[in-house]
């Protein structure tokens, strides 16, 4: 396993990580489409991940009602301190006017219920999981501050956020001395590349990391799609059309995926995930399982080194339209710097 540092940081996390959304829910949708592993089944991927070298694992308070952390918590027992433990919080947790978003009140109380589901004494990455424009992005940066001195928390990330929005946390947490963003975690993937036009520029920018999620875009880079109506009915993406998928271009990428992968002698997940991990200022892959032959196909992936040829037929037949003011500055992804 190969590790990259979490944003500025002087933290490592391995460049795949373990995704916990198939953790729990059973016969409660769509956590029953997901996964809905027992605990049984969770551990197994749990120690798998962490025997191949995974240090990295995510979570968040809302995957099955916080039924997935209350399993990870259980199933991580002594190796806790093997791992850079990241949850999230900002979605409904309960009935209550203020069991949601990211007030003072609920990122504290947010916090308590994720540390004792977790069964630890602190969050390594502890993530908003959304933008909230009710509550003034100080107000948030003081309460996750105040966690982060107490001992509670590490670090502090972001998830699903516009550059826009990201850019006012930063800005708040510099002009206030406050802890600042070190990662946001976004989805991309070949058949969904729109972080390139500002999300992936302004994080290499402001030294904050990039953690992907869905690069598999929901199962559609799995291989189990295709033109032709080939797709297993038991698959995630049968049954839940998320992320959206332009079709038409997808399936030119499954074809192209298909080509590169014959070249390989590996599977298509295996150069999906390989394609994204090769991109200027990806962190870590952020990769979920039903079963442990599917955690480690994506797991090679961190081994597989695509060639130039490669990525330039990908990157061919997944480019997006050039926006204004893009189509007068240039690639955003050549402005890397």
């Amino acid at each position: 396993m190969q590790y990259e540092r979490l944003g500025a940081t002087g933290a490592f996390v391995s460049r795949i990580a373990l995704g916990t959304m198939t953790f729990g829910g059973a016969g409660t949708p769509p956590w029953n489409v997901l996964g809905a592993l027992d605990e049984k089944a969770a551990g197994e991927l749990v120690g798998l991940a962490l025997d191949s070298g995974v240090n990295l694992i995510d979570t968040a308070d809302m995957y099955a009602g916080g039924e997935s952390e209350e399993i990870l918590g259980r199933v991580l027992g002594a190796r806790r301190r093997d791992v850079v433990l990241a949850t999230k919080l900002f979605v409904r947790m309960g009935h209550g006017p203020n069991e949601v978003g990211l007030s003072r009140l609920w990122v504290t109380q947010a916090l308590e219920d994720s540390l004792r589901r977790l069964r630890t004494d602190h969050i390594d990455l502890y993530q908003i999981h959304s933008f909230d424009p009710l509550t003034p992005v100080e107000e948030t940066l003081g309460a996750l501050d105040d966690a982060v001195r107490a001992g509670k928390i590490r670090y502090i990330g972001a998830s699903n956020l516009a550059a826009w929005q990201m850019m006012k946390y930063l800005g708040a947490a510099d002009l206030r001395g406050l802890s600042r963003f070190v990662s946001q975690q976004v989805y991309y993937s070949l058949a969904g590349r729109d972080i390139e036009r500002e999300l992936l520029p302004m994080a290499v920018d402001q030294g904050v990391g990039t953690l992907v999620w869905s690069p598999l875009a929901g199962g559609f880079l799995s291989g189990k799609v295709d033109r032709h109506g080939n797709t297993d009915a038991a698959s995630r993406r049968a049954q839940s059309a998320n992320p959206p998928v332009d079709l038409e271009r997808g399936y030119d990428i499954v074809d192209a995926l298909r080509v590169v992968a014959a070249r390989h002698d590996v599977g298509v997940p295996r150069v999906a995930l390989a394609w994204v991990l090769a991109r200027r200022g990806v962190t870590s892959v952020i990769v979920g399982a039903k079963r442990p032959d599917q955690l480690t196909e994506n797991l090679a992936a961190a081994d597989l080194v695509l060639t130039d040829q490669d990525i330039e037929e990908l990157d061919a037949v997944s480019a997006l339209p050039v926006p204004y003011p893009d189509w007068g500055q240039g690639d955003p992804a050549a402005r890397l710097p």
